[in-house]
């Protein structure tokens, strides 16, 4: 590996002008790779509409899967695994600095680069090529459960560290049982029919509401309009109108989860001030009359 090391054999493979020497390097391991193979690879280089980060990523891949299929077979192969280092040496490299200082360590990065490597030698198995990206996606996720295992054995309880066997094998889309579909659909129609469930009982419990607040959450959630806006166009002051929404939504879900808990919803409306302002006039009517009754009757009996 050291003799393709990224780092002190110049620039990298694909940086400025580097696709020729990549094309060079390929014609190299031609018998290795093999001709079908090495013939798909060098379209994919040849591709003229490609970038370089496009040009890196579907050739890693196709690498990796050549890498994998020698693995299964118990050959070597250390040319295809030689040239994915020098292409996404540097690329992970940056990766893992990047989430060393994410964790404040002052660990090598070029330390736990190595050991990225080794876990990507160690498990091609667990590799599935059916996106041009794959290897792309695969060592990022190694990187990050490389990084946690190395920051986790340098800890006090060695016994908190993470087990590389743990992580998950890439789904492969292609290979899923029909028993593994029938449960995928299943689970997606269930997860619809609650959705649906949950968007009943909220229309129910919102069409309880008064009609202020039905109009502020409309305004707010629907519309969109910021708490100012709908605010003047209810005529109430901000902090009432945040009062009224607070509540309003409040109300909605304390019924939805008494619903689920098998208890009545009790959802209420807000008394409408309005209502409330015009049962206190007729109130002070009343009284008024009452009053002026008895002080009518007073004067008669004095007079």
């Amino acid at each position: 590996m050291q003799a393709t090391d990224p780092f002190h054999s110049g620039p990298s493979l694909l940086a400025e002008g580097g696709v020729p020497r990549l094309k060079e390097r390929l014609a190299e391991m031609r018998p290795e790779i093999g001709r079908e193979e090495w013939k798909r690879i060098q379209e994919l280089v040849a591709d003229p509409e490609r970038d370089h980060e496009s040009i890196r990523d579907s050739v890693s891949t196709r690498l990796m899967e050549v890498f994998k299929g020698a693995r299964a077979r118990q050959e070597e192969c250390r040319g295809a695994f030689g040239l994915l280092y020098e292409l996404n040496g540097q690329h992970l490299l940056t990766q893992v600095a990047a989430r060393l200082r994410r964790y404040s360590s002052k660990a090598d990065p070029r330390d736990v680069l190595q050991e990225v490597f080794f876990n990507v030698y160690r498990y091609p198995h667990r590799f599935n090529s059916a996106r041009e990206d794959a290897f792309r996606v695969w060592s990022a996720m190694i990187v990050r459960n490389t990084v946690l295992k190395h920051l986790r054995s340098l800890s006090r309880g060695g016994r908190n560290e993470l087990n590389f066997e743990d992580v998950p094998e890439q789904s492969s889309g292609e290979n899923d049982s029909p028993v593994a579909g029938a449960i995928e659909t299943e689970s997606r129609d269930e997860c619809a029919r609650v959705f649906v469930t949950y968007l009943q009982l909220y229309l129910q419990f919102y069409s309880m509401l008064s009609e202020r607040e039905r109009r502020a959450l409309h305004l707010v959630e629907v519309d969109e309009q910021s708490y100012r806006q709908a605010s003047e166009e209810l005529g109430i002051k901000l902090e009432n109108l945040k009062m009224v929404i607070f509540r309003a939504r409040r109300k909605i879900h304390r019924s939805m989860r008494r619903v689920f808990e098998g208890l009545s919803p009790d959802c209420r409306p807000a008394r409408d001030p309005r209502s409330r302002e015009t049962s206190l006039e007729s109130t002070e009517s009343t009284l008024t009359e009452r009053g002026s009754s008895k002080a009518a009757r007073a004067s008669e009996g004095g007079a």
